[in-house]
């Protein structure tokens, strides 16, 4: 069988750890090209996977016959206009998350894909970890009972991503902490509780600690290497809401920067006969009543590269026709969610969800 030519996007870090290796490691697909407007960024691609050409703009290989699907892993601003162009031309596309950098652009993606009939997936990972499928299966076989509140907490003391690039322009990536860390645990509440259905959302979003760029004091920061200290920063640092949903109540509070000098990542699910708590990346515990106690279970499992379930389970849709559950389709509402969050902090009220 002619193995699927393959076209990444994109030469930073996320592409480099997270979407070649399982490319060169899958039996059906072939790197044809590294793609990326900075052309030793490329060339290195080229040089250290030893595979692939070098090019420099996507539109030299949009219509070229052997490339079949595309990773996306660029910048947000540039996320619809490219997955528009590579499913216009007959090709399936593994995009990046968030989806795009506001809702309009989102929905022109899943509209383009349903159009073309195109295979179009959102890079939201967590989606194939084991851990968090163990407890979307926990959450479907009821042990939790009804699941009526969600909390997460993804809040990092000092850690603004290349503080003055790309991550802090709001014009390129659509907004900070919401956006870039915010997506994951809304997105993978939504997988876990079966994706109901966003009906309102009310929240603030915060720009406070970022602003001053040349005497930001950090912990750590990665994307370093894209940091300007004559750039721009008019994204949020941090941000909190509240989501209603046709299942359960959801509230996050998260920070890429805090002047509360500790890191929390978990999501707690709350049901009316157990509860979980997801350390996010990490394992789980199951805190339910047995026999009159109150037991904790600690999760015993081997965990999988989620990320390389990821591509796999992308290009099994390629070849086969079958959605997953990384399509647009699902991402959508997270995009509506986040919109909406954002619209509420800019107005000063809840916003209805449509």
């Amino acid at each position: 069988m002619k193995k699927l030519g393959v076209a990444i996007i994109g030469c930073g870090s996320i592409a480099h750890g997270s979407h070649v290796p399982h490319y060169i490691a899958n039996e059906n697909a072939e790197i044809k090209y590294f793609c990326d407007i900075i052309p030793e960024r490329a060339d290195k691609f080229v040089e250290e996977f030893g595979c692939g050409k070098a090019v420099y703009d996507h539109l030299e290989i949009v219509n070229d016959p052997e490339v079949d699907i595309v990773s996306i892993c660029t910048p947000n601003r540039s996320h619809a206009p490219i997955a528009i162009n590579f499913m216009r031309a007959g090709k399936d596309v593994l995009c990046e998350k968030p989806a795009a950098r506001v809702l309009s652009e989102a929905l022109e993606m899943q509209k383009v894909a349903h159009e073309t009939g195109r295979v179009l997936n959102i890079g939201v990972c967590n989606r194939f970890g084991t851990a968090v499928n163990m407890i979307k299966d926990l959450i479907d076989e009821g042990v939790l009972g009804e699941v009526y509140h969600v909390y997460a907490s993804f809040r990092a003391s000092r850690s603004i991503p290349g503080l003055g690039g790309d991550f802090t322009n709001k014009a390129v990536s659509g907004g900070g902490a919401l956006i870039d860390w915010g997506v994951h645990y809304i997105d993978l509440i939504q997988y876990c509780c079966g994706e109901p259905k966003p009906l309102t959302a009310s929240g603030a979003a915060f720009s406070k600690l970022g602003v001053d760029i040349p005497n930001y004091v950090y912990k750590s920061m990665w994307a370093r290497d894209s940091a300007n200290l004559n750039g721009v920063y008019n994204v949020d640092d941090s941000v909190t809401g509240i989501i209603r949903t046709t299942g359960p109540v959801i509230t996050i509070h998260g920070a890429w920067a805090q002047n509360i000098f500790i890191d929390e990542g978990y999501i707690d699910f709350m049901g009316d006969k157990a509860g979980v708590r997801l350390k996010y990346g990490g394992s789980f515990q199951l805190y339910k009543i047995e026999d009159g106690n109150l037991v904790t279970e600690e999760a015993d499992f081997e965990a999988n590269d989620f990320y390389k379930a990821e591509v796999d389970s992308f290009i099994n849709c390629v070849l086969t026709g079958e959605s997953n559950q990384a399509n647009i389709d699902y991402a959508i509402q997270t995009s509506k969610i986040m919109q909406a969050i954002y619209d509420s902090s800019d107005s000063g009220r809840e916003v209805v969800i449509e």
